[in-house]
């Protein structure tokens, strides 16, 4: 009798074994052809089993999808990529260091966060993930903010009720990161069916990553984007790796992630997230199609997770230590810097004055942060703040454990002249 036998995904490589990309299929760079902005979804299934590159081997810019942007403009993406990493270089050290509690460094993956955000309007909503801090930089937020929210010190966006790396920026239109996987894929498909019943010209783009595409929120925000047809930009960025499981556990083994589109209607676009020019013109097209009343899009990006998932992870344990090195697609930084000289817009020496000059900015920027603060010295918040931002008209019973509070807190300053609450409300 013929027993059913179950299948388990398999990583491609374990430590100590050597790194196999086998299974990712790289076509030539240039070879995808770019259709109109309002095809019919199910006209170009073929963007989702293939790949769009923009950038060869030769760092030359070739095929229809190349954008065509103007050096000065590459110059400031490859700015935001390198203070990117800067920045979670030293976020890593500080947290190495006690400094603060947690961190999750982008390296590898800073174009799909810079080339989006650059490719979009200022107006536009983003719903970032945990690891799309170049949104925040390339929309110009401070990093003495980013720090202190990291910090949870007096300055702390957050008040330290959220931890690390979980920003948010109104001002800026971006919403706040949620460390619940995968809940701004409905949040964003939300805001834009809203942004287009109010008549207004603005989109919405959100990030998560493929395990992730996992969680029963991608599916009810594709039903409700296809169904309404909603101005977003979906990115499902395909790092390889969900913490330590690898990519096959949430579905790459079967069907490329960009595939799941057509099956709601939505077109799927496959995109070298290691590419900043293939992610800029991929999001370009999609909030063309967005802003035309074409509805939404869902961009895989096929990237690399350079580091840890976390501070509180070790890959090691899961994966070759050397894989980074093997990837195919690269180091997106590497690669504009490279494009960029060929043009004969940049050279090595400009490159160092550059790293120079955005290492000395970091460094500058946490000392201003740690004035405000750290974890174990300095000034702290206000322990009576927690009671604010809930209610817009405080309770009587919150009323009542705050003032119960701010005795106790006088009476730690002064001991002996204020009675300790009684626990009584």
């Amino acid at each position: 009798m013929t027993q059913s036998r179950l299948h388990v995904p398999h990583p491609p490589a374990r430590p100590g074994e050597k790194p196999d990309f086998s299974y990712l299929h790289i076509p030539p760079a240039g070879g995808e052809a770019r259709p109109d902005t309002l095809a019919p979804a199910l006209e170009i299934e073929q963007l989702g089993t293939g790949l769009v590159r923009v950038l060869d081997e030769r760092g030359q810019a070739l095929g229809p999808w190349n954008p065509h942007l103007e050096p000065q403009e590459l110059q400031v993406a490859l700015r935001h990529m390198l203070l990117t990493r800067h920045f979670d270089e030293r976020m890593q050290r500080m947290q190495r260091q006690g400094r603060i509690s947690f961190y999750m460094k982008s390296t590898g993956e800073e174009a799909v966060a810079v080339a989006p955000c650059m490719a979009l309007q200022p107006r536009d909503m983003l719903f970032p993930s945990y690891r799309t801090q170049g949104l925040f930089i390339t929309r110009g937020k401070s990093l003495v903010e980013l720090m202190c929210q990291c910090l949870s010190n007096t300055r702390d966006m957050c008040r330290g009720r959220q931890m690390p790396v979980m920003y948010h920026w109104a001002e800026g239109n971006i919403f706040s990161i949620s460390g619940n996987l995968a809940t701004q894929f409905p949040q964003a498909v939300g805001w834009a069916m809203a942004a287009a019943i109010k008549g207004e010209d603005r989109i919405a783009a959100s990030w998560i990553g493929e395990g992730s595409s996992a969680e029963a929120d991608f599916h009810h925000a594709m039903t409700f984007a296809a169904v309404y047809q909603a101005p977003v930009i979906l990115n499902l960025v395909n790092n390889q790796w969900a913490i330590s499981s690898f990519q096959g556990f949430a579905g790459g083994e079967r069907r490329t992630f960009a595939q799941r589109g057509p099956g709601y209607g939505i077109p799927g676009v496959r995109v070298d997230g290691n590419d900043f020019l293939a992610v800029y013109a991929v999001t370009r097209w999609a909030a063309e199609r967005a802003r035309a009343s074409g509805g939404p899009t869902l961009i895989e990006h096929v990237t690399y997770r350079a580091a840890a998932h976390s501070t509180s992870d070790d890959p090691a344990r899961y994966r070759p230590k050397e894989e980074w090195q093997a990837w195919p697609l690269g180091d997106p930084i590497t690669r504009l810097k490279e494009h960029l000289i060929g043009l004969g817009e940049w050279t090595e020496e400009r490159h160092a004055a550059l790293e120079r000059e955005l290492e000395a900015h970091v460094t500058a920027c946490w000392k201003e942060a740690v004035s405000y603060g750290t974890l174990t010295e300095g000034v702290s918040l206000d322990p009576l703040s927690m009671f604010e931002d809930v209610f817009h008209e405080m309770p009587p019973h919150l009323k009542r454990q705050r003032e119960e509070l701010r005795r106790l807190l006088a009476a730690q300053q002064a001991p002996g002249d204020v009675q300790a609450p009684s626990g009584k409300e």
